[in-house]
């Protein structure tokens, strides 16, 4: 199954890998074409760019050519300037364009359109000078014209009698008209009538005339060559203005085929593109059908698996219960007979026997102890497993603690020649905060494996606070040791460090293993250190909180005398008349009135016509409660109800103090409890002190052989004999009353009752320390009583009973 579950997490994994890398690879293909895409997109824009300013250089050259033809046709100055300035606008046009062309052939059809450009413009300028030689021979035409005019009509003459603009004339027309008419000038007659002689003027005419004709024929001569020459410069103009066009026409072609170019390169790339995304797509959605079947095949397994296993689990479950309800039940089954094989065994021993007989006694008693030990090691190990195992944390003294521990196993091993050695650090002269009993539970199993496995030399033990807010506490011991491979070993349940170990030492192995869960719940850590054949350190490391109330060194604490200078009337409410008649007895032996009853309504009534001073009420009673009595108290008219201390006694633990405080109680007061307890808690609230939560610290786990114990009892009597034999005496009679009733119950499966009955009668139990009825009462007392095998707590109740009167009989 776990392998199934693995394969489903890698196809997972694997599917999201495949997924994933799909997702990569697409996106770096897209992030490819469009890197792609981009370069064509700038590639297509500086295309359009060149056509552009390609349009605009023809647009520009149309307009130098009409420039051109007009300044060529009217010979204007100022159409050849504007020819000009159009000409450099285009050459700056196309020296912008020879910056964004991408090759060096375009670069050099571009110089050439420079080149040509101005080739043209040197040919206009020469067109230009043919144009003004050509106006010479037509002012030379006009001067022998207007010679031809003048023979009749002779004065002084100047150039604008032969042209109407002389300024326009070229240097050499000029120059031959201006020596003409000085000559006329000069032989006209300086009279007053300007007239010459016929003969003479006739002479002068034909003379200018002739001179003038020579001048025409070479004119004329000149015309042919300059026509010549401009018709060749029309021509070559005409052949620059059409390579110009041709040139700028390649120019155009070659953009307009790299954008076509770049247009289908895009349209690829688009494709590309959407083939890329197009089976992408289908990959992806085939992966993802892929593998989602194959997850959902192993999610149909692994809820398939998930039922089994929870089938699995609930058996299990099950099985764990049936455990701890045999381990229980075999439990407290064996504790009664061992109970009375012990007792017997040590009336036995105390009575007359040979030497055979005591052997027998020694080996059945020990034996016994043995069997003893193996329950106990098993109920601590069943709560333990189960979670059930309570932890308090009270003040209490570490080194006497120790020194208790010590001593008491040091007596059991007095026969052997072993030396014990005690260091405990000076700060532990105050009290710290913790759980005394699973302390000494802890101790008691490692102090004495060391006596148990050490024949001779020593043991230490140490105590010493750190430096990290914990204490260590080291069992040194000389004994046999434990092998390096086995040291782990020894804390396992149920094993020992070796086959032999069992055979000459005896033991269960659940020691070791029990101190090291009860250190791991209360916080710390428990190592070994041991050298074979020469002995063994086990330390324990547990956290360390030092008593705030109390900062002075431990000293012995006397019992405190109670005294109170003004006697005080007591109202005390309970339904078991045992517990009631022992708290009254304890107020009155200090002089207090007290008015008892079991009834918390008679209570009531009565205190409505009575002055009190304090309410000492049970919580769990029937029909009126503890939380319900004072509930009804509080409403009784402030002359009667005065706000007066109310003491609550309870056995539950499941109610914290703030519980009862919220509730308007003063404190409470935990059964079972001693005279001390009850007299010191009322002292406090005389004395308007912190009254502090007491509870019983009485060993619970008295010795197999100890059914119960008077001295608490003895205690509320005032060691009074009589008043014990007539308590005990009530105690069984009520409890056989009970005990029948409680037999109905579970005959009838009346669950509520037999809690009631059981929670009834378990605190006069508790109260005399017959601990193993009280647990099995405890266990009556459940809410759930489906876990327990009623009927067999019951019988095993009833004998255990049965056995304790009998004892009590011989007290009586």
């Amino acid at each position: 199954m776990e392998s199934k579950r693995s394969y489903t997490a890698i196809k997972v994994l694997f599917s999201y890998v495949a997924l994933l890398a799909l997702v990569v690879t697409v996106g770096w293909f897209l992030y490819s074409e469009n890197v792609v895409y981009n370069k064509l997109e700038d590639k297509i824009a500086l295309e359009k760019t060149k056509i552009l300013r390609v349009s605009r250089l023809y647009s520009n050259v149309y307009k130098t050519e009409s420039l051109a033809r007009q300044t060529i046709q009217n010979n204007s100055e100022k159409d050849f300037k504007s020819y000009l300035i159009e000409t450099d606008s285009l050459r700056k046009r196309i020296d912008t364009l020879k910056q964004i062309v991408t090759t060096e052939y375009q670069k050099t059809l571009l110089d050439s359109v420079t080149y040509f450009l101005a080739e043209k413009t040197e040919n206009i300028k020469q067109l230009r000078e043919i144009k003004n030689k050509a106006d010479d021979e037509t002012s030379v035409n006009n001067a022998i014209d207007e010679i031809t005019k003048m023979e009749f009509n002779l004065r002084k003459l100047e150039l604008q009698d032969f042209t109407k603009n002389p300024n326009q004339l070229g240097s050499y027309q000029r120059s031959v008209l201006q020596r003409y008419v000085d000559y006329l000038n000069s032989n006209i007659p300086d009279d007053s009538t300007n007239t010459l002689s016929k003969k003479a003027s006739d002479s002068i005419l034909a003379n200018s005339k002739k001179l003038l004709s020579s001048v025409k024929i070479k004119a004329e001569k000149k015309k042919e060559s300059l026509n010549f020459e401009e018709n060749k410069l029309l021509q070559n103009e005409i052949a620059i203005s059409d390579q110009l066009r041709k040139i700028l026409r390649i120019i155009e072609r070659e953009i307009i085929i790299n954008s076509i170019k770049n247009n289908s390169l895009k349209e690829k790339s688009l494709k590309r593109v959407n083939e890329i995304v197009t089976a992408s797509a289908v990959i992806g959605l085939l992966l993802t059908v892929f593998f989602s079947i194959l997850i959902v095949s192993d999610y149909s397994k692994s809820q398939l698996y998930k039922k089994q296993l929870e089938i699995a689990n609930f058996k299990t479950k099950n099985l764990l219960k049936s455990r701890e309800q045999l381990i229980s039940t075999v439990s407290h089954d064996l504790k009664t007979p061992l109970s009375t094989i012990v007792g017997y065994s040590e009336l036995l021993g105390n009575s007359d026997v040979n030497t055979k007989q005591s052997y027998f006694i020694k080996n059945i008693k020990n034996s016994s102890e043995y069997i003893t030990q193996l329950v106990q090691d098993l109920l601590d190990f069943s709560q333990i497993e189960a979670g059930k195992i309570s932890i308090e944390k009270v003040p209490f003294s570490l080194p006497e603690i120790i020194e208790d521990v010590a001593r008491n196993i040091q007596t059991v091993y007095k026969q052997k020649d072993i030396d014990l050695i005690i260091n405990v650090d000076e700060k532990f002269q105050q009290r710290i905060v913790g759980d005394p009993f699973r302390l000494k539970q802890i101790l008691t199993n490692i102090i004495g494996n060391a006596y148990k496995f050490t024949e001779q030399g020593h043991i230490r033990i140490a105590a010493y606070a750190n430096d990290d807010q914990f204490f260590t506490i080291s069992i040194q011991d000389t004994g046999i040791g434990i092998e390096k491979a086995n040291q782990k070993l020894v804390f396992e349940e149920f094993a020992q460090a070796n086959e032999g170990i069992e055979k000459k030492y005896g033991g269960t192995g659940l020691g070791l293993s029990i101190c090291q869960k009860i250190i791991s719940i209360l916080g710390g850590s428990l190592s070994l250190d041991s050298i074979f054949g020469k002995g063994s350190t086990f330390t324990i490391h547990l956290p360390l909180i030092f008593d705030s109330s109390q900062n002075t060194p431990i000293a012995e604490v006397k019992p405190r005398t109670i005294k109170s200078s003004k006697k005080q009337t007591f109202i005390v409410v309970d339904d078991d008349i045992n517990l009631l008649n022992l708290t009254s007895g304890v107020l009155k032996q200090e002089q207090h009135q007290v008015f008892s009853f079991t009834n918390p309504a008679k209570a009531l009534e009565t205190i409505q016509n009575t002055r009190f001073d304090f309410v000492i009420t049970d919580i769990q009673m029937p029909e009126i409660d503890g939380f319900m009595f004072l509930e009804k108290l509080r409403e009784l008219p402030e002359t009667i109800f005065k706000n007066q201390p109310v003491i609550a006694l309870t056995g539950r633990t499941d109610l914290d103090l703030s519980v009862y405080k919220n509730a308007g109680f003063t404190t409470v007061v935990k059964k079972p409890y001693s005279p001390k307890i009850l007299l010191e808690t009322i002292q406090h609230i005389l004395d308007h002190e912190e009254v502090p939560l007491v509870e019983s610290t009485e060993n619970e786990n008295q010795n197999a052989s100890q059914m119960y114990s008077l001295e608490t009892l003895k205690d509320f009597l005032g060691h009074d004999e009589s008043a014990l034999k007539e308590v005990l005496k009530s105690f069984i009679e009520t409890t056989v009353e009970n005990t029948e009733l409680l037999k109905t119950a579970v005959e009838e499966k009346n669950h509520e009752e037999i809690k009631s009955i059981a929670h009834r009668i378990a605190p006069m139990f508790k109260q005399i320390q017959a601990n193993k009825i009280g647990d099995l009462l405890k266990d009556l007392e459940k809410e759930d009583l489906n876990t327990i095998d009623v009927n067999a707590t019951y019988t095993d109740l009833n004998e255990k009973i049965r056995a304790l009167f009998e004892e009590l009989k011989h007290e009586i």
